[in-house]
């Protein structure tokens, strides 16, 4: 004999996580009509058939209120609005990166003012900066040569870059993030 699991066996399927209709069940619900008006108090059942009168959908916008408050309109274009509105906050939403930027103690001048110019352009963009420098071996017993090091670093990236976390030591590295300055 062959036994198939059904993962979804004893749940409900695909049920609605918002009240309206014939889900709504509570005794006593508050209703508004479809111009925002105050029907009054009223049975779930009554403020169902109400909203059949007009032709649109009973919809539970507060359950949780004393009594649950319920209104008529149209759910699809409802939904639709909802989805509309989600989607523009997206959009609007400031997506801010942070960028890594690594050096060494013994790093060369060209070599750091390379790295200034990339990090400005990155702090042009909006992005934030994390400036890690790396020590290896015995670069450990001289931890003031990666400060001074990262000190000119932050001194080349001039007035576009504010610190917002100072450094410190997270176990080989020594960190600090940089965000762009306030206009």
């Amino acid at each position: 004999m062959i036994f198939i699991q059904d993962q979804n066996y004893g749940k409900k399927p695909n049920q609605p996580k918002e009240l309206i209709n014939e889900l709504i069940r509570f005794p006593q619900v508050r209703l508004i009509g479809p111009e925002g008006e105050q029907l009054g108090v009223m049975s779930s059942r009554e403020a169902q058939l109400k909203a059949n009168e007009y032709n649109l959908d009973l919809f539970c916008v507060a359950p949780t209120a004393t009594p649950p408050v319920c209104k008529i309109l149209n759910y699809g274009k409802y939904r639709y609005e909802q989805q509309k509105k989600a989607k523009e906050n997206r959009k609007n939403q400031v997506k801010i990166e942070v960028k890594e930027i690594q050096l060494t103690p013994q790093i060369g001048l060209h070599d750091m003012e390379t790295k200034a110019r990339a990090a400005v352009k990155f702090l042009e963009q909006g992005n934030k900066i994390k400036v890690g420098v790396r020590y290896r071996g015995r670069q450990m017993t001289h931890l003031e040569v990666g400060e001074e090091a990262l000190n000119k670093f932050i001194e080349l990236l001039g007035d576009s870059a504010q610190i917002e976390k100072p450094a410190q030591m997270e176990g080989r590295w020594l960190i600090v993030i940089l965000a762009p300055k306030r206009k």
